[in-house]
């Protein structure tokens, strides 16, 4: 299935410990698993007229969205990925681009086009080209994911969510960050293809939490441009 469901729920650290416990017997670690949770660090861009940011306020149904992806600070595997959202499902391409490749674009030049680029690749240059797609904000928490071939379930805890307008330093091993979310609140994600699993439903409860519309890249870009700050304290995460 091309098209996935993905659920956000606000949960507290303490909400989060028990959903552990609870999901540790019946689904496993992925492939990124490091005691404690491992670290993502996402660059997110947008363009001209900052369509990213005003489509998710207005809540477009159809919307894509361009980021480049490292882990645990780790500059030798970079990822660029496209995540579109089509009627209330996910759809996420990818690929791996060297740390040349990663400094060029954050320095705003395209990759070339050509047949035997990426597709991924290929749609960053010509939104490049065209929309002035350029990077705006970098994007960092700790993650703790488990995940299941049936019904092809991931269940991700997000904590301590934090952002930063210094771009150029996402290859660098520190940036400075500051938090987008009241301290103890973290997002907890649900993503499966056609059907989530009773065994995992019944686990996580989820009549009995918070869901949300919650966007990491939208809250980041409230809480870092003075003007929208107002905004980010009256977001609905």
């Amino acid at each position: 299935m091309d098209y996935r469901n993905e659920w956000k729920y606000q949960v507290s650290g303490a909400q989060l410990a028990v959903l552990a416990a609870r999901l540790s017997p019946i689904l496993r670690p992925d492939g990124h698993h490091r005691p404690g949770g491992y670290a993502i660090r996402s660059l997110y861009f947008d363009d001209f007229s900052n369509s990213c940011l005003w489509e998710n306020e207005a809540g477009v149904d159809d919307r894509r969205k361009y980021r480049l992806r490292i882990y645990n600070g780790d500059a030798s595997l970079i990822k660029l990925e496209i995540k579109e959202k089509l009627h209330g499902m996910t759809h996420k391409t990818a690929c791996t681009i060297t740390p040349e490749q990663c400094r060029a674009i954050i320095r705003g030049t395209p990759p070339p086009l050509g047949k035997d680029s990426p597709p991924p690749m290929n749609l960053l240059a010509v939104a490049m080209r065209t929309r002035g797609l350029a990077p705006k904000v970098i994007v960092e928490y700790e993650r703790t994911a488990y995940i299941s071939r049936l019904g092809n379930v991931r269940i991700t805890f997000d904590r301590n969510i934090a952002a930063s307008a210094a771009v150029g330093l996402f290859l660098e091993p520190r940036v400075p960050l500051t938090p987008v979310l009241p301290a103890g609140q973290h997002v907890l994600e649900v993503k499966y293809d056609e059907f989530l699993p009773d065994p995992v439903a019944q686990v996580l409860e989820l009549g009995h939490l918070r869901r949300t519309a919650f966007s990491k890249y939208y809250l980041s870009r409230l809480v870092l441009s003075e003007p929208l700050a107002e905004r980010a304290m009256q977001y609905e995460f």
